[in-house]
């Protein structure tokens, strides 16, 4: 398993390798690790992504994958005039599971079709953009908690590509308010990140909401510069698992007319006892 550097961070290889304490800490050191041209069975990508913690099935169940609950699928294609998966997921800077009590701690891809074009990851590295804030904002957000729930906070017009992925009211009920810190201790690496601080939070804990949401819009815009970012090109067969707890990302649109398809099983970070 030889790596090579995508950037600031993010790294790929053309192999996994067979120990996966190796795989593991490449994780965990690149933020964004990608295997190029593989080839999984539905139970095969399962078991590769079980490696990283308990899988935890997405809210919107009409798109999991028939022979595994764990898999949703993703995809602008149609077979019968109905959608095979779910298109235009996350089209905008955010992280995966942050409305859970338990969020997320890897979501990994595999891309079956790949379009034309686009079709790209953005990634911001919030490790970085926790260590790039003034000392002051530091301070000020120390121990701050944000409020989150269930969407898109930039966008909420249901008619919108952009908007959160529209639930079922069955499925909005199972949605509640959680609690997460602003800057917040990585579980494993134990180094501060910025949390979520675009997509799912809405308010912050003994703050008035237009204060809340000043200092969030703040944040995001800092955590998601350019500099920042990364952005990663899918190839056929691509494997691609992120850090959930020190990145934001946000999904690229496409031409609906042009075909792309993808499978995704998202990991749940260990409940702390």
């Amino acid at each position: 398993m030889r790596l090579r550097k995508l950037g600031s961070f993010g790294a790929e290889a053309d192999t996994i390798d067979p120990g996966f304490g190796k795989v593991w800490n490449a994780f965990f050191a690149s933020q964004v690790l990608v295997f190029r041209g593989q080839k999984f069975t539905p139970s095969g990508f399962l078991a590769f992504a079980r490696q990283f913690g308990q899988p935890e099935p997405h809210v919107i169940d009409q798109f999991h994958h028939p022979e595994h609950a764990d898999i949703l699928i993703l995809s602008n294609v149609q077979q019968d005039g109905k959608p095979i998966g779910l298109a235009d997921a996350g089209t905008y800077f955010h992280t995966d599971y942050s409305y859970l009590d338990v969020p997320a701690r890897a979501t990994t891809l595999y891309s079956i079709q790949v379009p034309k074009k686009g079709g790209d990851t953005l990634f911001a590295d919030q490790y970085a953009a926790y260590d790039g804030l003034p000392s002051c904002m530091k301070k000020h957000i120390a121990g701050l908690v944000a409020l989150h729930h269930y969407g898109n906070r930039d966008d909420q017009d249901k008619s919108s590509r952009t908007v959160a992925s529209i639930l079922s009211e069955e499925q909005e009920q199972k949605m509640n308010w959680v609690r997460h810190k602003v800057a917040r201790k990585h579980p494993v690496t134990g180094r501060t990140a910025l949390y979520a601080v675009s997509g799912s939070s809405f308010r912050i804990e003994g703050m008035p909401d237009d204060e809340a949401l000043d200092l969030l819009d703040e944040l995001k815009r800092h955590a998601t510069q350019e500099k920042y970012q990364l952005r990663l090109k899918y190839g056929l067969g691509d494997v691609v698992i992120w850090d959930n707890a020190s990145l934001l990302h946000s999904a690229t649109l496409t031409d609906p007319s042009d075909p792309r398809t993808l499978w995704r099983i998202t990991i749940k970070e260990e409940k702390p006892t």
